[in-house]
Order: structure tokens, then C-alpha cells, then sequence
């Protein structure tokens, strides 16, 4: 299974998804080894929001998108392509996953989604 984690600082979870750019993916083979195996630093024209389906995205080849946010358009888009969006408040990376794994996700910080302020999003 492949995960991905979008994380506009390579560091932390981030969320507004739909305007992210910056992913790392994960390789999951079980609970106890999930290998990093790429960092997608996408182009503008490749976030999600604004992005012509009709060409092949890097993120529809996961069976997951873990974020901190996400409004329910681009996780209705996700679906459609077979990728699962799950919204968390977890910022490590590896500790998202593995809550998501266990089925325990930590509830995502709530926000006004319409406010990009300080989000990181753009970046």
C-alpha cells in the first residue's frame, strides 16, 4: 500500500490538500515498516485545485492521501481516482500513518477551510 502525507515543510502534516504541493509517500508493508519512498515537490499547475483530470496526477497512483485538512470536493475527486483522503490533527508523518493503520486517526484542528491564512499552502 502507498500512502501519501502532504506536508508543504517535508516535516509535518499539513493540510488544505487541495492547494498542496508537497507530498512524501510512503511504502507501507505492515504496521511495523513503512519506508519513505519519495518526495513529490509538484509544480503549480499540479495542485489539485485548478488540476484537468482528464491527465494522469502523481497522487492518483496512492491508495491513501493522509492531510490535516481537506474540503469534501477534493475528497470526493480523490474517490473517484480510488484514493481514500483521511484528515487528521497528527503532525509527525510516520505517527499519522500508524494511526491510520491501527484505526485510531486523531481528529484534525477545527478551521475555517474558505481561510488560507498561515496555512503553508502556497509554499
Amino acid at each position: 500500500m502507498h500512502i501519501a502525507v502532504s506536508s508543504q515543510n517535508f516535516r509535518e502534516v499539513t493540510g488544505h490538500a487541495g492547494h498542496a504541493r508537497r507530498f512524501l509517500v510512503f511504502k507501507v508493508h505492515d504496521a511495523n515498516s513503512i519506508d519513505l519512498v519519495d518526495r513529490l515537490d509538484l509544480p503549480k499547475e499540479l495542485a489539485i485545485h485548478g488540476f484537468d483530470d482528464r491527465q494522469p496526477h502523481p497522487l492518483y497512483d496512492v491508495d491513501v492521501l493522509i492531510t490535516g485538512g481537506a474540503g469534501e470536493g477534493f475528497k470526493q475527486r480523490l474517490a473517484q481516482r480510488g484514493v481514500r483522503v483521511v484528515a487528521t490533527g497528527e503532525t509527525d508523518p510516520e505517527a499519522a500513518i500508524r494511526g491510520f493503520l491501527a484505526g485510531v486517526v486523531k481528529a484534525p484542528e477545527a478551521h475555517d477551510h474558505d481561510s488560507h491564512e498561515g496555512c503553508g499552502c502556497h509554499g
